[in-house]
């Protein structure tokens, strides 16, 4: 065929593109899991995932880009830069590194000419222009607390409600209200390569702080399915495996399947997958205002793994029906404390640990517990800054510079067994595997120790890694299977029979 015979929506594959949106696309670097490794970029290949975001203007779009890395960042701003001098941080800039951009922000910030930062980076003044733009309007945000007209601005400029929260001493959910309030709330538009020179509609939509909404909202039931974000290390296409498979089986009654997502490497995020695909950032600002518009009958969040699980308790704080699995049976598996009472009521091991929130709680815990002992931040996937210490001198390094420690985000000190790994993925409908309160996809893990002692490390009230190869395995879809238990439909009426499988190593 050729290119004119090639139909996409209303045009041919000969049309020439005309864009009134900025994509930008972001590489997802390893560093916060290897936080000692050498983070100059070369040609060799160190991202192991990547963000797509799209905007009205560059601005935009560059912030959601950096909501959507999932790094622990909301801003153009990095805690690493506080405190260096202009010059340390000129010389910094001069080697390509995974922060450079935050780096020059800081410069900005200081007063640096775009001239010396081009120079030291040979980055085009263009692409320097529209980061001191983001400084600038930082300032004004700063300088005008309260203020409607500001805050409009800086919404259309990609500022987050939490970076605006911050600026102004407030509550996220306070910024969220003021904005309803004030009607400063996003539409969203639909991808159109043909600049709305030609009539179509591609149920494929991103958000911007303007007047005409594109997204076209139908009065069928809906339920929306948040994705896994980016590939990362312990956290990759496996979770998107589970979700377009939840998005087919909801289809097939006749529900309206949403996607929220933004990794452009994936299956889910082909809008020809869902009835409608959102390309935003998985933070709860982005999702909270695609689900007020929506309207859904509720959300799935045990299917993306981490980044979705950890959206279920502020979304159902904010009055958004979780499918699924109760946040209360999500928070007792979470949650270290209440996971060690319900562990020790029902008297099975567990090895000992504590979830500290400071630097010297966490010396303590090891010194009660005894070296050598694992520590790891709490809420996180795939051994994200996870580190073996054998002695408090390493403990302290690693609490100051390789973690954040504070009240909402406690370090989890074990102690370290030398033993192998288990893990179990099961399909529980709430009532035929004892689980309490879990129905859908659930994943345990257990450490055989080398006196064959078990242990639980933990459980994870969401899709595993493994449901891929266990749904191949099984001939079952566990996705499948999950969805329709999320949806009142029991394992013996799905006529779900058991049997068991092994996946082993194979080694030439």
């Amino acid at each position: 065929m050729t290119l004119d015979e090639i139909r996409i929506a209303n045009t041919s594959a000969s049309f020439e593109p005309a864009l009134d949106y900025v994509v930008t696309k972001m590489p997802r670097f390893p560093f916060d899991k290897f936080a000692n490794a050498n983070n100059s970029l070369s040609t060799q290949m160190k991202a192991t995932g990547e963000v797509m975001s799209i905007g009205r203007t560059v601005e935009e779009s560059l912030l959601k880009a950096i909501r959507s890395l999932e790094i622990g960042l909301s801003h153009l701003y990095h805690r690493k830069f506080d405190g260096m001098s202009e010059g340390e941080l000129l010389n910094y800039i001069r080697i390509g590194t995974d922060d450079r951009i935050y780096a020059i922000a800081e410069l900005l910030r200081l007063g640096t000419s775009i001239d010396s930062i081009a120079e030291a980076t040979a980055i085009d003044l263009f692409f320097i222009r529209k980061l001191r733009n983001i400084v600038e309007e930082e300032k004004e945000v700063k300088a005008n607390i309260g203020n409607i007209k500001v805050l409009r601005e800086a919404k259309k400029k990609g500022f987050s409600d939490k970076v605006i929260a911050q600026f102004w001493n407030m509550l996220e959910t306070e910024i969220f209200a003021l904005r309803k309030v004030n009607g400063i709330i996003p539409v969203y538009k639909m991808i159109d390569t043909c600049g709305s020179e030609f009539e179509s509609y591609i149920p494929y939509f991103y958000s911007a702080y303007e007047e005409e909404n594109e997204s076209i909202i139908s009065d069928k039931k809906k339920v929306i399915v948040l994705g896994s974000g980016p590939i990362r290390i312990g956290q990759s296409v496996e979770f998107d495996y589970s979700t377009v498979h939840a998005v087919q089986t909801i289809k097939a009654p006749g529900f309206e399947a949403i996607i929220i997502n933004n990794n452009p490497e994936t299956v889910s995020t082909d809008y020809t997958c869902s009835d409608k695909l959102y390309f935003e950032p998985l933070c709860v600002e982005d999702v909270m205002n695609i689900i007020e518009m929506e309207q859904p009958q509720g959300v799935i969040a045990t299917l993306g793994g981490q980044t979705a699980i950890n959206l279920a308790e502020p979304l159902r704080a904010r009055g958004v029906n979780i499918i699924g699995t109760d946040c209360k049976a999500i928070e007792r598996a979470e949650n270290r404390d209440a996971f060690e009472k319900l562990l020790i009521s029902l008297n099975i091991p567990q090895p000992k640990g504590q979830a500290v929130t400071s630097i010297e709680a966490g010396i303590k815990a090891a010194e009660e517990i005894g070296y050598p002992v694992l520590v790891r931040p709490s809420f996180v996937l795939g051994g994200r800054a996870m580190q073996i210490v054998a002695k408090e001198e390493a403990l302290q390094n690693y609490l100051k510079t390789d973690v954040e420690i504070d009240e909402d985000k406690p370090v989890l000190v074990d102690k370290y067994i030398r033993g192998k790994e288990v893990e179990v993925d099961a399909v529980c409908d709430g009532k035929r595997v004892f689980v309490p309160g879990i129905i859908g996809l659930f994943n345990i893990q257990f450490i055989v120790d080398e006196y064959d002692n078990v242990y639980i490390i933990e459980v994870n009230p969401r899709s595993s890694r493994t449901v891929p190869f266990l749904s191949k395995a099984t001939g079952f879809s566990l996705a499948d299977i999950a969805t329709r238990c999320n949806h009142s439909m029991s394992l013996p009426k799905q006529e779900i029979l058991t049997s068991i499988r092994r996946k082993r190593s194979v080694f030439m």
